[in-house]
């Protein structure tokens, strides 16, 4: 059957976490699903990183737009590495392959949650201080602080849909709750910090709306969070 007639049950099953469905997809040798994952990691990402962006300008939201799915794209690529290393490492008796397909079911279910929160991220956005308002700063924590909870909330919940499929695939279910863990912790730290070479992701107010910054690696990320929770507080 066409990829194009099978896409929808797909989604819907990956959506339930369907771990005996996902076991059958590990062996295909054809493209068209991973290209059907490559499109909606991309539309849901951007659609999110649009509605982010707009409470900066309408040019910032179309820059994060572009560099959300830069960004996810990116971290799948570093952590179909790092965590295939690690599926190794902790005898899961995954291949690179394997891991690499099922890191990219889990992003490609992170971009559908975030393209799923977008109408909430923009009216919660729309509805913080504006920039040209005495409040910005206040406006500008909100909307870094509930970015951070959005995007961690979609990639935790993205992979704790596919616990199950871990456990399942893995040689042990030891193997496979280690796996979980670590590659969870390796999805934070990279992409956070992949998130803050390519910012700005919402802008800062004061400095000009760019695509990226002509520092990239001055700082990092945890340390701004930090920074933007205490501003928030006091």
């Amino acid at each position: 059957m066409p990829a194009k007639f099978r896409s929808g049950p797909r989604l819907l099953a990956l959506c339930r976490g369907d771990e005996t469905a996902m076991s059958s997809w590990l062996e295909e040798q054809g493209k068209s699903w991973i290209l059907v994952c490559c499109t909606i990691i991309f539309c849901g990402s951007a659609l999110y990183g649009g509605a982010v962006g707009f409470w900066r300008a309408p040019s910032q939201a179309l820059y994060t737009a572009l560099k959300m799915p830069l960004l996810i794209f990116l971290t799948a690529g570093d952590n179909a590495l790092l965590n295939g290393l690690l599926a190794q490492v902790l005898g899961t008796g995954l291949s690179f392959r394997h891991s690499t397909i099922v890191i990219l079911l889990s992003f490609t279910l992170a971009s559908m949650i975030l393209g799923a929160l977008s109408p909430i991220v923009l009216f919660l956005l729309l509805n913080a201080p504006p920039l040209g308002s005495s409040r910005h700063t206040l406006g500008h924590g909100i909307t870094l602080l509930s970015d951070v909870a959005f995007v961690a909330y979609a990639g935790i919940v993205a992979n704790w849909r596919l616990f199950r499929f871990l456990q399942r695939i893995c040689a042990t279910s030891r193997a496979g709750i280690s796996v979980f863990w670590s590659w969870l912790t390796v999805n934070l730290l990279l992409g956070s910090q992949l998130s803050w070479i390519l910012r700005p992701f919402i802008g800062t107010p004061g400095l000009p709306v760019q695509f990226l910054r002509d520092d990239p690696f001055r700082g990092n990320f945890f340390d701004s969070t930090i920074r933007a929770l205490l501003r928030l507080f006091n």
